[in-house]
């Protein structure tokens, strides 16, 4: 009899997946805090939090800088990259459970363009919607990008009424490389701004604090939850739509409620850190591959991986050829292009044997 092999066993054990990934997460998030210029030990993070949190007596060993450089430096960027991460990771999940695509991410179907045309349009004319004030940015990249998929599946509609899945994101790559003309015409007429709106093109969570923090957040768990739990609804999907019906499933509405969610955790992911690739296409397959398709379990797991996966990457971006910071886009490109290139080669040869 064949022994299982270690993918199946975690395929099969529904527990050990969320205390390896959770692991992940921590070991992530201490290291990101503990290494850069100055080395933090984990102990002395774990005193400083401590003291934060339950106001206990700090260390002797526990320096006023380190608490500083900890609570009002790292912490919060390290929080904004994994926000971002699990929002972009989150988003591609659900996208390529709805299209049963393993190529459907925020990218490829044009919602981060549009999102990105909006936050660019923001900083390009300096507009600040009266009662929003600094939510004025991440508003305008979820309402832009929404507006984006919505264009993507009535161009889908006309061009064929069935919809197929290669239609919609052939349409997205289409609808983003129009929408990413009229980025590049902002650049090219912008002054001042240049600098700002290139740096911020390129992907990057750095010099932003704890604001950047609270714009995101209230977005990332409204996106999460309406997403969350929606993995029952997305395996029926799985089935195919008419299959779904019968399954009990209102298919129209839930797809336009999971695109919303989505567009959402996009929106908001492109409107604090800008365009990082790859996160959101490559994360869920990942999580696939180790730990079934189940999207009951892909959904959060994605999340988890992804916020984990992020914080990793920026400390690659800070810390490569320190002092000098390469921007988080570039690393997850590097990172995230060959896995991605890896696992089709892996998913073809699997097909062919």
């Amino acid at each position: 009899m064949q022994k299982p092999s270690i993918q199946t066993f975690l395929q099969t054990n529904k527990i050990m997946p969320y205390g390896i990934v959770s692991i992940f997460f921590v070991v992530s998030l201490l290291i990101s805090i503990s290494i850069g210029t100055i080395h933090i030990p984990v102990r002395t993070i774990l005193d400083i939090f401590s003291h934060a949190l339950f106001e206990t007596e700090l260390l002797p060993t526990t320096e006023k800088m380190h608490e500083n450089i900890v609570l009002d430096i790292r912490l919060p960027r390290v929080l904004l990259a994994g926000l971002v991460g699990a929002s972009l990771a989150l988003a591609g999940a659900a996208f390529q459970g709805l299209l049963q695509n393993p190529l459907a991410d925020p990218y490829t179907l044009g919602i981060s363009s549009g999102a990105s045309l909006g936050a660019v349009f923001v900083l390009f004319f300096g507009i600040q919607i009266p009662l929003l004030g600094q939510l004025t940015l991440p508003f305008m990249s979820i309402v832009t990008g929404f507006i984006t998929i919505f264009i993507v599946l009535v161009f889908t509609q006309m061009i064929e009424r069935s919809m197929k899945m290669e239609t919609i994101i052939l349409t997205g790559i289409i609808t983003s490389s129009f929408l990413s003309a009229f980025i590049s015409l902002m650049i090219a007429l912008t002054g001042e701004e240049l600098r700002q709106i290139i740096t911020w093109l390129l992907g990057s969570v750095s010099m932003r604090g704890w604001e950047y923090v609270q714009l995101i957040a209230p977005f990332f768990f409204i996106g999460s939850i309406l997403l969350i739990f929606q993995g029952t609804t997305l395996n029926a999907l799985s089935f195919g739509e008419e299959k779904a019906h019968y399954l009990g499933v209102d298919t129209r509405k839930k797809k336009l409620f999971i695109l919303f969610a989505a567009s959402i955790l996009t929106g908001a992911a492109v409107a604090v850190s800008g365009t990082i690739g790859f996160v959101g296409l490559v994360i869920p397959h990942l999580i696939r591959l180790l730990f079934g398709p189940d999207h009951r379990h892909l959904l959060p797991l994605s999340m988890l991986f992804g916020a984990a996966f992020l914080m990793c990457a920026d400390l690659v971006a800070r810390t490569i050829i320190s002092p000098t910071e390469l921007p988080i886009g570039v690393i997850t490109a590097l990172i995230g292009a060959p896995i991605f290139a890896i696992i089709l080669i892996r998913q073809r040869v699997e097909r062919r044997g």
